[in-house]
């Protein structure tokens, strides 16, 4: 099975662009204030990525100054369809040129925290989607920034100022603890010490969920140079962040110590803590959890499933298998090349902060 997104961006998106932005301009109008735009789309499948890239450039182009956040589901590393990989390089590199930032959420680990964190035996669409927006809700819903003393009126606005500071760093992970099923949640009791240790160690080792975090690994010592650091990273597996936002929510909220988050050892050496680590808090729960945590991330969390995509992507092409169904509706292979540099620039960018 195959499906090609692009002909969607070549074919579907002009022909549909004007109905589609006079709806935008209709709710547009509606706003007393734009805060910005959030696109929820795949990377990978054949409407989703196409017709949702097409549509996020052209938001680009008619409000060139709002806000534009994609949230992007990242394909099963097992595979749902055989061009996967052509649509997520395409796809991921032409977002770059348009969005503000993007939000990843990864299939497979989406998947696991459904079987093994909530104890669902058949996981349906339905599961996935629920957490996916438990975790959106964590970030979305109000909350307070640093020293304000109402709750933040444009989140998407705020969360763009504390986590895209360069436009070559632009991808953003989310890590929410606690997550479990209702009859586990009936018997478990939270702090505030508990929930960041483990927050601070699924940051450091790049675990996307509580189970199975690697303990072991540790920041590189003070005062090494970026040679010697980018080398002890690669060597134990350190996730460096280029900036991170931490939002608390629940019961005593104001006792949180966030001091782990401030360390130096966390980021790279060009960007201070003060600036690479934002928090915001709210007393209110969320979603019956009496005190939870959620980490946004722009950091290496993405670099191994990147890395993999663009090279099984650049081995169909080197064979230039499948290559026809894209260049029948306009995508040339100079179009590839070009979103295979993109990438391997965002790679190399990441790796070496």
């Amino acid at each position: 099975m195959y499906t090609v997104a692009f002909p969607s961006f070549c074919v579907h998106g002009p022909r549909h662009e004007e109905d589609i932005m006079d709806l935008v301009r209709r709710e547009v109008e509606k706003c007393d204030r734009l805060g910005g735009f959030f696109n929820m789309m795949s990377m990978a499948g054949g409407t989703g990525s196409g017709m949702g890239t097409y549509i996020t450039q052209c938001l680009r182009d008619t409000y060139p100054h709002s806000f534009i956040l994609n949230q992007v589901t990242w394909p099963y590393g097992t595979g749902e369809v055989i061009v996967q990989n052509y649509n997520s390089v395409l796809t991921l590199s032409h977002l770059y040129q348009s969005s503000d930032a993007i939000l990843v959420h990864e299939n497979d680990t989406v998947h696991k925290i459904c079987a093994q964190l909530m104890n669902i035996k058949q996981i349906s669409f339905k599961d996935v989607n629920k957490v996916i927006a438990h975790q959106l809700g964590s970030v979305l819903q109000p909350a307070y920034t640093e020293g304000a003393s109402e709750y933040n009126r444009n989140p998407l606005g705020d969360l763009m100022k504390s986590m895209v500071c360069h436009p070559e760093y632009k991808l953003l992970g989310l890590r929410n603890i606690p997550q479990m099923s209702e009859t586990s949640l009936a018997y478990s009791v939270f702090t505030w010490p508990g929930l960041l240790k483990h927050l601070r160690q699924m940051l450091i080792a790049n675990a996307k969920m509580e189970e199975g975090i690697d303990w072991q690994v540790r920041p590189p010592a003070g005062g090494l140079p970026p040679a010697e650091k980018g080398t002890h990273n690669k060597q134990l597996r350190f996730n460096t962040s280029l900036a991170n936002l931490l939002i608390l929510r629940g019961k005593d909220v104001q006792s949180a110590d966030t001091g782990g988050f401030m360390d130096p050892a966390l980021y790279t050496s060009w960007l201070p803590p003060g600036v690479a680590s934002s928090t915001w808090r709210t007393p209110m729960s969320f979603n019956r959890y009496e005190k939870s945590a959620t980490l946004v991330s722009n950091s290496q969390f993405l670099l191994k499933p990147l890395d993999g995509i663009v090279g099984k992507a650049w081995n169909m092409f080197a064979s230039r298998a499948y290559v026809h169904q894209y260049t029948q509706f306009g995508i040339s292979e100079e179009d590839f090349l070009d979103s295979f540099t993109a990438l391997e620039q965002i790679i190399a960018s990441y790796t070496h902060l």
